[in-house]
């Protein structure tokens, strides 16, 4: 809610110019080149426990920050530190996953996905709504954000009372390597030639995603649509990942990850080649769904594969590295659409560029993985 469609509107209501636009959309996913990498090695040693724990405070916490925003420079640190949240809770959350389901990895961590996508699905429905009946009151609705994070701290603070055999997946000793072992690990991981390569095509995808969520909520105002319309129309994007994930991370599991990820680059390029063209609700409403079938098909297969890659003990620092490569993507999608409208007019050249990038990438993934994947 906080993030779709309510931020790209409250950045707009604030009077943040179009090329610090994309500033803004980037500020919550820099964390994540920051600490993604740190966490996931940290829970690999000291457990998943604790660091779960702290994302959810984060959590908790950032909403109500919102509330005292006035500048956008304001609206930026925000951002930054809500960003955090995520940049801890997804790889050490998904680290904890294939611990518990290493026969079952691409179906069991897209199933988690769709999981955390329940709540994003509902969520642009409802902050669109609750935009829609308060006259874009925007403290309003950070202030039911903060509350439903309240609850999902308090939520969090059950993972001290599981059992034994649960505990498994959130604990390890929690013994130091040491910094030349663990920059070891992290050596291995990012010279893994699959590795390298499965995180650059997780950061084209969420680099089109960063910009494609936030520009297309602006396109639809351009045309005229409300705000719980809008809701309507990035909702669509969240439900269809959140439907398809489990499904396509168990053809994953059974036919290969290669073969998904070529084909959702493919997916996902049509609809943002599509979109300028498109000016009707049920338009921007298909281009939405075709594009989350597109993220899904990729990153149902991604997080399966580098775990593939690599040892049972190092799930966290790969899921980590996946992460930093990808908020580097997520991060610049969004800046350089914002450049790229500053000088050109219209949102032609700019879809066009996410397209034309996601097929780059197809060529890319195509040539230096093959058909086989490298052993860890």
């Amino acid at each position: 809610m906080s993030k779709s469609p309510t931020l790209p509107l409250f950045a707009d209501n604030l009077g943040v110019p179009q090329y610090l636009m994309g500033f803004v959309a980037a500020a919550s996913t820099i964390p994540g080149i920051l600490i993604s990498l740190p966490a996931g090695s940290l829970s690999d040693t000291y457990g998943r426990r604790r660091i779960l724990i702290l994302s959810a405070f984060i959590f908790a916490s950032a909403p109500f920050l919102y509330i005292f925003v006035t500048f956008p420079w304001q609206l930026v640190l925000v951002r930054f530190y809500h960003g955090f949240a995520t940049a801890m809770f997804v790889p050490v959350a998904s680290a904890a996953v294939l611990d518990s389901f290493p026969d079952k990895k691409g179906e069991k961590v897209s199933t988690f996905s769709s999981a955390t996508l329940i709540g994003r699905g509902i969520a642009p429905f409802l902050a669109g709504y609750l935009l829609s009946i308060t006259s874009s009151s925007f403290s309003s609705v950070y202030t039911s954000i903060g509350i439903v994070g309240i609850a999902a701290f308090g939520t969090s603070l059950a993972l001290y009372r599981i059992n034994t055999t649960e505990a498994a997946a959130f604990e390890r000793p929690s013994q130091w390597k040491g910094l030349q072992n663990l920059f070891r690990d992290w050596a291995r991981v990012a010279t893994t030639r699959g590795i390298i390569a499965t995180s650059m095509v997780e950061a084209a995808m969420y680099f089109t995603f960063g910009a494609f969520e936030f520009f297309l909520a602006l396109y639809a105002k351009s045309l005229g649509f409300d705000s719980l319309s809008i809701g309507v129309i990035m909702g669509a994007q969240i439900v269809t990942v959140m439907v398809s994930k489990p499904f396509l991370g168990r053809v994953s599991d059974r036919h290969g990850r290669r073969m998904p990820i070529l084909v959702g680059l493919i997916i996902g390029s049509l609809p943002l080649i599509a979109t300028p063209f498109a000016t009707h609700l049920l338009e921007l409403a298909a281009i939405s769904i075709v594009y989350g079938l597109g993220l899904s098909t990729v990153t149902s297969s991604t997080i399966a594969l580098v775990s593939d890659l690599t040892r049972q003990e190092s799930y966290g620092a790969s899921i980590g590295f996946l992460r930093t490569i990808m908020d580097i993507g997520q991060a610049l999608g969004p800046i350089s659409t914002g450049i790229i409208l500053e000088m050109t007019t219209g949102y032609f050249i700019a879809f066009f560029t996410l397209g034309g990038i996601l097929l780059a990438f197809f060529l890319f993934f195509y040539a230096l993985i093959g058909r086989k994947t490298e052993n860890p």
